[in-house]
């Protein structure tokens, strides 16, 4: 009902008065096209304008959601050639406007619009140069229109990534415009708002996410240009936000050249972002091999990263994935050991899978996840019961390598805890591991799984007597072996590459649980 009559209001006359507001501003500082590298994927083979239909552009009505929002935010504009005509884009932006001069729920879609505003000032010897004034009065009007927009909605959005774009295009347009200074107070007090609510104090994002930190990172940093561009002095607490996330950046990327699997993150390939920062002259340090409550140990060959911190608040737990205590094991930049991955395309199933324990190295029991999930809308879930942990020490020298940690997810439901012990010898590329399960009363016939999920491109084989398993990988050969309990190889789903799976498979210990304390030893040495 409510959605109804908000959408009622939008569409009125009242509302499009109330953002159709006079304008008298002078479009002053056309930002340089090349530094929106670092969020748009700009084709390598360039396309010229005036091979397509332009008249008839905007009345395809064949496209899906996904093809309608990637015409009507404008970013396909930064894969045209140097060849493509002005008059010709600047056709098609006409066009647009005479089409969608009001507020219509498809095109003026909140993250649509923001991209808009920033393709069409980003790229203005396309869309502004050499025109009419007669087109540049609208031009000018529409984008101030589209602006007060999205002023008017940020604060009915619950999606913090969609407010950072939009903030940025506000932003934007008030660098872009003379007399705007009040507008662009607002807009840095909606990301100085935006940041201190979404990332906690070390400047890493409340979600855990990996992906979102560089994300923030890549928006921050492009505003940061904006304003050095512009000749407008930065804002103390963008390069103070810049610092940290560039911190993180480095530990999650830079340091491992890995993707960790934790969290939401999926193998994103840096190396272009990489060359973007060298560019502007962008270089960070993290010396640490702890950062928000994520461990990395590692030396030339080998990197032990792990999962030791809580559960988000349930506010920022929609990607949160029920790893705590999970862990990656890499050897020679290849992954002997690695959690499944994240599925964030449209399909529920496969998205509440990728969240459960199992998708990870750590325990299972009773084929429950250390976290329990609810739906919070139809294709997104968020914690309903969390989790924390009651014990974390770390040591890291030069030849042993050691994390405890623990944590209470099975605490309300089964009244146990689990705590993980991982050691690493360097010297003889042995990796050792003991899963406690501690209560404090005996729990017969209960099943527990600990797995070890293994790269898609890993071969895997049992020995003949069944109690180790062999596995290939990269012309290296590892054996893992468990002494107390079953072993076994399962079939499993890897969802590693961005919205889509493959085969892969996993080693699993199995057992009851049927003592007050159970001890769960396996080791992985190289052969």
């Amino acid at each position: 009902m409510f959605d109804t009559l908000r959408n009622f209001y939008l569409n009125s006359f009242f509302y499009d008065r109330k953002i159709s507001k006079s304008f008298d501003g002078t479009f002053q500082y056309k930002p340089s096209t090349h530094l929106l590298s670092s969020i748009v994927k700009i084709q390598r083979k360039k396309i010229n304008i005036d091979e397509f239909a332009l008249e008839t552009v905007w009345a395809n009505t064949s496209l899906n959601q996904k093809q309608f929002k990637k015409l009507n935010n404008f970013f396909w504009i930064f894969s045209l050639d140097l060849k493509s005509s002005s008059s010709s884009v600047q056709q098609v932006i006409k066009n647009w406007i005479e089409i969608n001069k009001k507020y219509n729920l498809k095109s003026w879609e909140f993250v649509t619009t923001a991209k808009r505003i920033i393709a069409w000032l980003s790229n203005s010897r396309l869309t502004y140069d050499d025109s009419a004034e007669e087109y540049k009065s609208s031009f000018n009007f529409i984008i101030q229109k589209q602006t007060f927009h999205l002023l008017n909605q940020i604060k009915n959005l619950k999606n913090h990534d969609d407010k950072l774009v939009g903030i940025t295009a506000i932003i934007l347009f008030s660098l872009s415009y003379n007399n705007q200074q009040k507008l662009l107070t607002l807009g840095l007090d909606y990301l100085k708002k935006i940041t201190k609510n979404s990332l906690d104090k070390y400047g890493f994002p409340k979600s855990r996410n990996i992906e979102q930190s560089i994300f923030y990172l890549k928006y921050l940093i492009l505003i940061r240009e904006w304003f050095k561009e512009s000749q407008i002095n930065i804002p103390e607490f963008i390069d103070e936000y810049i610092f940290y996330l560039g911190q993180s950046y480095t530990f999650f990327w830079k340091k491992i050249n890995f993707d960790p699997l934790f969290n939401g993150n999926n193998i994103s390939d840096n190396q272009e972002f990489d060359q973007y920062l060298k560019r502007l002259g962008y270089s960070f340090k993290n010396e640490n091999y702890e950062n928000s409550d994520y461990i990395s140990l590692n030396n030339k060959k080998i990197n032990l990263f792990m999962d030791i911190g809580p559960s988000p608040e349930k506010n920022f737990s929609n990607k949160y994935q029920a790893g705590a205590l999970s862990f990656e094991f890499v050897s020679g930049g290849k992954k002997i050991f690695t959690n499944s991955g994240y599925y964030q395309y449209k399909n529920t199933k496969l998205n509440e899978l990728s969240k459960s324990s199992a998708m990870h190295n750590t325990l299972v029991i009773d084929d429950n996840s250390s976290c329990k999930f609810k739906k919070k809308t139809k294709d997104e879930f968020e914690i309903k019961h969390d989790l924390k942990i009651t014990k974390k020490n770390v040591i890291f020298e030069k030849n042993y390598w050691k994390i405890i940690g623990a944590h209470d997810g099975f605490l309300k439901k089964y009244n146990l805890i689990f705590e993980r012990e991982i050691e690493f010898y360097p010297e003889n590329l042995k990796l050792v591991g003991i899963d406690k399960i501690l209560g404090k009363k005996n729990l017969p016939n209960l099943k527990f799984d600990v797995r070890f999920h293994l790269d898609p491109s890993s071969k895997v084989m049992k020995t003949q007597d069944n109690k180790s398993i062999l596995i290939e990988i990269n012309d290296e050969g590892w054996k893992f072996n468990c002494k107390n309990y079953e072993i076994d190889i399962d079939n499993g789903l890897y969802f590693g590459k961005k919205n889509t799976y493959s085969e892969n498979q996993n080693i699993f210990i199995t057992g009851i649980i049927n003592s007050q304390n159970t001890d769960i030893r396996w080791e992985l040495v190289k052969i």
